[in-house]
């Protein structure tokens, strides 16, 4: 049995209001639903990695929130990656975000590039994230789906090895606001507009909504 997810993580899904997607956000994200749709129809499983360059920000809040979503609207079989073109470590910010919105988030590791787990709903696995480069050995190496989340590793990776099919979905880097007055907004920002377009994209997959 589907167990329910964290109340306020069900609160923020709740709030999203898909309606105020721009057209022109719906048809760059038109292609990966047509490949989520796709995967479904012939009952495979879905593995995607979400790509950024430093694989510190957005693609983790990808990460997350697209398990997040398609636990929500019941995607069976499908598990969620991300890499960079280079490893750093996942910000502090990111986790603290996720954290006022909702999530239940342990920390497993005090290095360099920590460890975190990142749980959504009580009875489900977390999502595992650090900061790796795409091709890591704990990501696929092939039949993924690669969504790139950032302009310049959009640029960097005209070809990304294994993946069947690429997706540039970029988003704008909360980074830039780093130790300013602004960084709390902007990161919480940056998290909501992800959450509103994965609600948006697995809504159009889902059984309840095949338009």
């Amino acid at each position: 049995m589907k167990t329910q997810l964290l109340s306020k993580i069900e609160k923020t899904i709740e709030s999203l209001d898909v309606s105020t997607i721009s057209d022109e956000r719906k048809q760059i994200l038109q292609p990966f639903i047509d490949y989520l749709k796709s995967k479904i129809s012939n009952k495979q499983p879905i593995r995607l990695n979400f790509i950024c360059t430093h694989n510190s920000r957005r693609s983790h809040l990808s990460q997350v929130w697209a398990q997040t979503l398609a636990y929500h609207f019941e995607i069976k079989d499908m598990q969620c990656f991300s890499g960079g073109t280079e490893a750093t470590a996942m910000f502090p910010k990111v986790a603290e975000t996720l954290s006022k919105q909702g999530f239940s988030i342990q920390k497993l590791s005090e290095t360099s590039n920590p460890v975190y787990a990142i749980k959504y709903a009580e009875s489900e696995h977390p999502v595992i994230c650090f900061s790796k480069t795409y091709d890591d050995a704990f990501n696929p190496n092939h039949g993924f789906g690669a969504i790139m989340t950032c302009d310049s590793a959009n640029e960097a990776c005209p070809m990304v090895m294994g993946a069947e099919g690429r997706f540039p979905i970029t988003y704008e880097d909360p980074k830039a606001f780093d130790g300013t007055a602004l960084q709390d907004e902007k990161y919480l920002e940056r998290s909501m507009q992800i959450a509103m377009e994965m609600k948006y994209v697995f809504r159009k997959v889902s059984k309840e909504n095949p338009s």
